[in-house]
């Protein structure tokens, strides 16, 4: 739930506005690799909502297989309803990039590859 709390207080929209590209790019030094961290985050931020919404849904698990007895429970219609009402993981993490709240660095390049480019020259 600590999760959530944080992505509800990012007070991001609920639906995507256009973005100005110059912005996102002057933030890492280039576009795509704006765009490249902005994805992985939303990626992270997707799993750990889903998890997050699978726990807490494990509690309603029936574990019989009888299917004429389904149950409606209003507490987890109402947890179901709350992630619903969420942003998209791609809006939050876009938000988190513009107020520059995500640590990010480059990959170093593998000692085989420059070993391989130096081979070639």
């Amino acid at each position: 739930m600590e999760k959530i709390r944080k992505f509800k207080g990012l007070e991001a929209p609920e639906s995507s506005q256009p973005q100005d590209l110059n912005k996102l790019q002057m933030q890492s030094g280039n576009l795509y690799r704006s765009l490249a961290v902005i994805a992985n985050r939303s990626n992270q931020i997707s799993i750990d909502l889903k998890q997050e919404l699978n726990s807490k849904l494990e509690e309603f698990a029936v574990t019989s297989e009888v299917l004429e007895e389904i149950v409606e429970n209003r507490e987890q219609i109402e947890i179901s309803k709350y992630y619903e009402k969420l942003s998209h993981p791609t809006i939050l993490a876009l938000e988190e990039f513009k107020r520059d709240e995500l640590f990010y660095r480059e990959r170093e390049e593998s000692s085989e590859a420059s070993h391989d480019e130096q081979g070639e020259q």
